[in-house]
């Protein structure tokens, strides 16, 4: 290092280069020992000149911001430190109607530059500590506001010393991230913000940096040392219900204010740092099922690592796309399931399947989440692959998706359920002719379609013939239903357990693929709660479709499609064991409402597979699945109900009862009057009598024989 150093020197004799510069400078938490060398850089030219220098001498460089959330080291570090000088990136002034500004401006400065020049919209960013640079690199926001919307175009250099530009529109701006190269040192930004008037602005301000000062702890601190799993699960409170809050280790502990700080209370130093850390992640993980993930950089990167070591995730393979007609909802679906997982903490791989087969990840994976629509993603085609390979999944098993999917099979098992359902028949190339039971107008649907792809509406019978062509393109077989005027809602069911239901008004009466995603002719309203009918009616729909879930054997999900008529009756439409996933679908609305954030919820369902035996025996025993943490449930599971597990062995009692006694009759009449084999009779009825006690006795006796 000393030789590089020199090398640099000689090179660029006007640097200004510091040596063993204590962290406690340079970061607002303070860990570690002290950093061996810190160069500032005076503008771009030198900045360049220095990149390419360092670059070609094989020289490693850390970029350095405002250290308001950075963990130092306490082994010496091996890179040499860039930072910026205040004096030459941490102007902010007007450009075109817009605002030119420095990497090294703190953000409450800028937010009162932007306020004097006439602009607002940063006010809830101004409680932020860190620099403009530091900021667009994890896309620092607050409030329901982000750097990232209000960035027209980011400047910077490559490691290399090569110019970089990337408009704002460009940049991919997450959740405290953004896809700005890692290996862009950003030197400033051009930011489109609104006109405000200076005074309010100013006053908005000052009132964002007073409260942010009253709810975040005092003392030395990097901020929120982790990243929230949602906006409902922030890492907050779930740290604070693991009773962590005061939690000590060596010089730092968990602050007793906010959580989510963890405070330098002296000198501590970065090994204490990372142990409290992982001693966090442990217990959350262990709660909550969530792997909490750093939100503060560490310069050490052998640091982060132990730290996601403390609380291995369970490895997640997401299937999704498919070759289906649905494939784009699947793509979408899959993509919003992968991050929600992420977001969770959880390992993810996305596999896009495009034919039904077993791919190598979802053999390394603990669980496979399938986010398959239409086609063999919810035929039971794929679940049988899983199956036969020993494989943990999400959803319901081969059988159960099968007789799901097949709308005509469906409307069977509701029929023998006694589930209302409007009048249906089935129509084919060969029976062509209007079903003489049912009335116009109808529905026509392709019975292996999802997303109301393959379904039309007929109203007259001219249109009859057109549309059945139509569909019979897609199916020999076609399901026909009379068409019910009313209101339509749907009802989710998560792990057992029965979710708030949803009432969808499309804008023209008819929920087609157009209202659920393309809003050609306007946007569908959803209402969760259900406003247009009674809760009794509601509650009726719901016990329906629990009957489905149940009857179909269903596990983990499932949304039950109804249309509620004039005479108050809830009609099933059909059931879908693999619904969509996007934001506009409906599983997470009802979740959310039920306080259930998509995070918890998906993750839950993974949870749901690794607790499930394995039942067939594949190629081989399967892979153990990553512990389990012993989670608390926060609601009651779908446990059968006591009293009506007695209520069904006092009917089976009784109907054993009513079928022997007349069996016992004529047994009887016939021994008196002398008719041989009568008493074949009379052994009959005893047998049934005595059943469930035989049954119990078989039952002893072949557990005493293993």
């Amino acid at each position: 290092m000393k030789e590089w150093m020199e090398q640099l020197r000689k090179e660029f004799p006007g640097l200004k280069v510091r040596s063993d510069v204590p962290y406690a400078e340079l970061t607002t938490l303070g860990v570690g020992s002290r950093l061996p060398y810190l160069a500032e850089i005076a503008d771009e030219k030198e900045l360049a000149a220095v990149l390419k220098f360092t670059a070609s001498a094989g020289i490693p460089v850390f970029i350095l911001g405002g250290g308001t959330n950075l963990a130092g080291m306490d082994e010496p570090c091996p890179k040499l430190g860039l930072r910026l000088s205040k004096a030459g990136f941490s102007g902010a002034e007007k450009e075109d109607g817009k605002l030119r500004a420095g990497a090294f401006i703190r953000l409450p400065e800028l937010a009162r530059k932007a306020a004097e020049a006439g602009f607002a919209g940063l006010a809830p960013l101004a409680g932020i500590p860190g620099t403009l640079g530091g900021a667009l690199r994890m896309n620092a926001g607050a409030s329901g506001a982000d750097i990232g919307g209000f960035t027209a175009e980011v400047t910077g250099f490559r490691l290399d010393g090569s110019p970089f530009r990337q408009e704002g529109a460009q940049v991919v701006w997450g959740y405290r991230s953004s896809s700005i190269p890692e290996d862009v040192f950003i030197t400033g930004a051009l930011l489109s913000l609104p006109a405000g008037e200076p005074a309010a602005e100013l006053a908005a301000i000052e009132a964002e940096v007073l409260e942010r000062r009253r709810r975040e702890p005092s003392g030395r601190s990097a901020g929120c040392a982790f990243r929230n799993v949602s906006p409902m699960d922030p890492a907050g409170r779930l740290i604070d219900e693991c009773g962590l809050k005061g939690c000590r280790i060596g010089g730092v502990k968990v602050a007793a204010e906010h959580a989510n700080y963890v405070v330098n209370t002296g000198n501590a130093s970065e090994a204490e740092y990372v142990e409290l850390l992982s001693a966090v992640r442990r217990a959350v993980a262990e709660r909550h099922g969530f792997y909490l993930r750093p939100e503060v950089k560490f310069l050490n990167p052998e640091s982060e690592k132990k730290v996601l070591a403390a609380a291995e995730p369970p490895k997640v393979n997401v299937l999704y796309g498919g070759s289906s007609s649905e494939r784009e909802i699947s793509l979408m679906s899959g993509r919003a399931v992968a991050d929600a997982l992420r977001n969770a903490g959880f390992s993810v791989v996305l596999t896009d399947v495009t034919e039904c087969r077993l791919y190598p990840e979802m053999l390394e994976a603990d669980v496979v989440y399938p986010v398959l629509h239409g086609g063999y993603g919810e035929d039971g085609r794929i679940q049988k692959i899983f199956e036969e390979n020993n494989l943990r999944f999400v959803g319901s098993g081969s059988a159960a998706s099968l007789l799901l999917m097949d709308k005509i099979a469906s409307k069977r098992l509701m029929d023998r359920f006694g589930i209302p359902t409007a009048k249906w028949a089935v129509v084919s190339g060969r029976e062509r002719q209007f079903p003489e039971e049912l009335k116009l107008p109808v529905i026509l649907k392709a019975p292996m379609e999802g997303s109301t792809i393959g379904i039309v509406k007929v109203e007259t019978e001219a249109e009859w013939e057109k549309a059945l062509d139509d569909e019979l393109r897609l199916a020999p077989e076609i399901l026909v239903e009379e068409y019910v005027r009313g209101i339509e809602i749907t009802v989710p069911i998560v792990n057992g357990r029965i979710l708030p239901a949803i009432e969808i008004k499309s804008p023209h009466g008819f929920y087609n693929y157009d209202a659920k995603y393309v809003y050609k002719d306007g946007h569908t309203e959803y209402f969760c709660p259900v406003v247009s009918l009674s809760g009794e009616v509601v509650r009726k729909a719901s016990e329906y479709a629990q009957l489905l879930y149940l009857g179909a054997g269903s596990r983990d999900i499932l949304r039950v499609d109804f249309i509620v008529g004039a005479d108050d009756i809830p009609y099933m439409l059909e059931g879908n064991s693999l619904p969509g996933c996007t934001a506009t679908s409906l599983v997470p609305k009802a979740s959310k409402v039920s306080g259930i954030s998509f995070e918890r919820m998906t993750s839950g369902l993974v949870y749901a597979a690794m607790k499930r035996p394995l039942v067939r025996s594949g190629a081989g025993p399967a892979a153990e699945p990553a512990a389990l943490p012993a989670l608390r449930p926060s609601r009651p599971g779908a446990a059968p109900n006591p009293a009506l597990l007695r209520l069904c062995r006092w009917m089976f009692r009784i109907a054993l009862v009513l079928c022997a006694i007349p069996i016992l009759a004529v047994g009887f009449q016939g021994l008196l009057a002398g008719i041989s084999g009568a008493w074949v009779m009379i052994v009959n009825g005893l047998f049934l009598l005595c059943a469930e006690f035989i049954f119990k006795w078989f039952n002893l006796l072949e557990r005493k024989t293993k």
